[in-house]
């Protein structure tokens, strides 16, 4: 009955095929794009309370000196061999059938939030990508400085972006094209080989006062005639783990958030922890569990050695099948995991 007097609309991009039958389009009210059927908004009361309340772990997370390790150089990138490479935070740079992406790039210091590890190469080095893939547009995602430096040394990048996020994305770099898609859609602007599909997330939108999920979020599927891989972007757990595999089958590589997810209160539904993670795996029916989302910018309460801790023990009990741990800059050679 609330949402009586709301406006209620579903959108997409029309011009890209939706590959869920029967799906409308995102659900927006009153031009707030909803999560999944519903408006979610991280309640302010809820930031206060973290921010007034002391933290269990503090004195842990102190004594903490655990920084991911660092494989420094660039030549990954002039090799031609298909292999994920992550940057730390959520940053990756990917490689399948000759196509180079590099998903969510956070090259700096962000504001207010240094980075806790260094980059394997200068931000500048990261040439010959093809494809910008960004999941959101938080910053810690979706930053204007690594996206200029990227577009300066790759002029014939394009992105392949949310709905709604054209405005923030030309405030960036105007010069820099993109194509927005919906949950459950298809980018069209892939070479022969290779597909696209933007798909959920559990999440929200916010980089300013006025703009609370104004942009869409989600996570990316890239799709080769011998691999699935998944980018998960940020998330809660969700249904849309199992769906997404009864839509395209079992992931053989998966990009897993794994950190920020302490308080619960605050972080639960916008973001995984390392159980979560795996259970979210397992639905995906994943082959290699490839960890991101922690160790690279202090974000949260919990140690920042804390989730990988707790993936090796979950590991060692039998619970997770495929776990790999790379440092930064350390290739994953895509033909040693899918057969």
């Amino acid at each position: 009955m609330q949402q009586l007097n709301k406006k209620i609309r579903h959108i997409r991009n029309e011009k890209l095929n939706t590959i869920k039958p029967d799906y409308r389009g995102n659900k927006t009210i009153d031009g707030l794009f909803a999560n999944g059927d519903e408006l979610y908004m991280p309640a302010f009361s809820k930031v206060l309370k973290w921010k007034l309340s002391p933290n269990p772990q503090r004195d842990e997370k102190q004594a903490d000196t655990f920084v991911p390790e660092v494989h420094q150089g660039a030549a990954f990138i002039d090799t031609t061999a298909d292999m994920v490479v992550w940057l730390g935070h959520s940053s990756f740079l990917i490689r399948l059938n000759g196509v180079t992406f590099l998903v969510d790039p956070v090259l700096y210091d962000l504001p207010l939030m240094k980075r806790r590890v260094a980059l394997p190469c200068l931000p500048e080095q990261l040439r010959g990508i093809d494809f910008l893939l960004l999941s959101h547009g938080h910053r810690d995602h979706m930053d204007k400085k690594s996206i200029r430096t990227i577009f300066n040394q790759n002029p014939t990048i394009k992105a392949l972006t949310p709905l709604c996020s054209g405005d923030v994305l030309r405030s960036m770099e105007r010069r820099l094209p993109y194509q927005e898609a919906g949950w459950y859609q298809q980018y069209d602007l892939l070479p022969e080989g290779i597909e696209v599909y933007f798909m959920p997330a559990s999440h929200w939108h916010r980089r300013s006062a006025l703009d609370m999920n104004k942009m869409l979020w989600g996570s990316f599927v890239i799709k080769t005639a011998s691999t699935l891989l998944y980018f998960a972007g940020d998330t809660g757990f969700s249904s849309h783990f199992e769906e997404i595999q009864e839509l395209f089958g079992p992931m053989d590589i998966c990009l897993m958030p794994v950190g920020a997810y302490k308080p619960s209160f605050l972080m639960q539904k916008s973001h995984l922890n390392p159980h979560e993670a795996v259970k979210a795996f397992n639905h995906l029916r994943g082959g290699t569990f490839i960890p991101m989302h922690y160790g690279t910018f202090n974000i949260s309460d919990e140690p920042p050695g804390e989730p990988v801790r707790l993936l090796e023990q979950i590991a060692a009990a039998g619970m997770l099948q495929g776990l790999q741990i790379p440092a930064i800059g350390q290739p994953v050679l895509l033909r040693e995991l899918v057969n």
